[in-house]
């Protein structure tokens, strides 16, 4: 077993690789009442196109399928999955996101009896042509419900702009017309491939024993077959280097119009310490330029162009990548210019050094606090696993980061040829 030792953090993490291929990670937290376990399957939205590693043969299911599969696997032959962690005291939940999906209860007690049923029932699926047809019907509204939720529409019409022919234009639940070509044997054959263990991670945080925690997954997956598999080769569309369109606009049923501007990433397929380092330069020259504590901002806000609801993003994966700024205003055509503007100004002049650093304190701050809380380590640990960034590496590679690096980033990726802006109008 692998043990690291964060000095700054004073926290001790224990990995280990099983014989299946799965990594079981344990943060020990001496004196937290608190325990969770998160089981995570690099298996997301964008994963619709891949090459079956069992016959070499290409394969391109539905799209929405790995939300589907997320929905599905809380059903078993005994009830549903969520009320028997509840019976033990816990909360459970999931989620799927464009490249991995989650399942994770938190508890204070009976964590053995939690996680036995936490790695069971990502195990064992239960699919019949009835739950199957019954589930459709119930994503079906989901994703009719949120074809009016202004929020979610701002954010899928960007990415439609943004990207050309990359998967993630395509809403994570699918379409009403790809989730009924969705069936009970698609849905095993992808369980399958994807959920092959040595495609999965399962971290646990809490005031626990690493060799007993280890040691009861081994157990767990003993007498389990599963067929050595090589790494799952995803077919992914060649994206080309410029955005799909300048900008969409929509009505919806809103007081005041949204933007939602974005920012198309020049260069992907990064991975490790070159794609941490690119998210921590491009946090802390937003929170530079545009934190609420900046000038951009406070100019903003005094004019009436934003609120407290503006906010902005930087979204870091392996085959896409974007920043975005959004809120609710007034006027979103003179709010995008002025932030254009704003931008633009901002690489004339560069970043100051003491701005920088002041930037660089505050973001160490909230991610020990982060690591302080249970639920946002294991959030830390798992967006890095799949990109290969360890949970140790953020604060020693932000306290390497340099202005002159910030003052790069910032005038390769602001760029407005690859900008486009999404535009929500209240309905007429």
């Amino acid at each position: 077993m692998e043990r690291q030792f964060d000095p700054m953090l004073r926290d001790e993490l224990f990995t280990e690789r099983l014989e299946n291929g799965l990594t079981v990670a344990v943060l020990v937290k001496p004196g937290y009442r608190q325990m969770t376990a998160r089981v995570a399957v690099q298996y997301g939205s964008i994963d619709s196109r891949f090459v079956n590693p069992q016959t070499g043969k290409a394969v391109h299911v539905p799209d929405g399928i790995a939300h589907f599969l997320e929905h599905k696997l809380f059903e078993s032959p005994e009830g549903n999955v969520a009320d028997r962690f509840s019976e033990l005291g816990a909360e459970a939940n999931a989620y799927t996101t464009f490249t991995h999906t989650v399942y994770y209860f938190t508890t204070t007690s009976q964590f053995e009896a939690c996680l036995d049923l936490l790695l069971e029932f990502v195990q064992e699926p239960y699919f019949t042509a009835e739950t199957v047809a019954k589930e459709q019907g119930i994503i079906e509204q989901e994703i009719r419900m949120y074809l009016d939720d202004p929020g979610w529409r701002s954010s899928a019409n960007l990415l439609e702009a943004l990207y050309v022919r990359h998967p993630v234009r395509i809403d994570i639940a699918g379409t009403v017309e790809s989730i009924r070509r969705i069936d009970k044997d698609l849905l095993y054959v992808c369980h399958r491939i994807f959920y092959h263990p040595s495609n999965m991670v399962l971290f646990v945080a809490g005031d626990l024993n690493p060799t007993e925690v280890v040691e009861r997954v081994r157990a767990s997956f003993a007498g389990r077959e599963y067929p050595a598999q090589p790494a799952i080769q995803r077919i992914l569309p060649e994206e080309p280097p410029v955005i799909n369109e300048r900008r969409r606009m929509q009505e919806l049923v809103v007081s005041q119009p949204i933007l939602r501007l974005g920012f198309k990433e020049r260069e992907v397929g990064l991975t490790g310490r070159a794609l941490l380092e690119r998210d921590l330069l491009t946090s802390l020259l937003l929170d530079v330029v545009i934190g609420r504590g900046s000038p951009l901002y406070t100019h903003l806000y005094e004019s009436g162009l934003i609120d407290q609801r503006f906010g902005f993003e930087h979204v870091p994966e392996v085959s896409f990548g974007h920043t975005y700024l959004t809120g609710p205003t007034h006027d979103p055509s003179e709010l995008e210019a002025r932030l254009l503007a704003g931008f633009q100004e901002a690489q004339q002049q560069g970043l100051a050094e003491a701005d920088f650093e002041r930037a660089r304190r505050k973001l160490i701050g909230r991610v020990i606090n982060l690591m302080n809380d249970l639920e946002g380590a294991a959030y830390l640990f798992i967006d890095g696993f799949f990109k290969q960034i360890g949970l140790f590496d953020l604060l020693p590679t932000l306290q390497s980061l340099t202005v002159e690096a910030a003052n790069e980033r910032l005038r390769s990726h602001f760029d407005p040829a690859l900008a486009a802006a999404s535009i929500i109008y209240p309905r007429r």
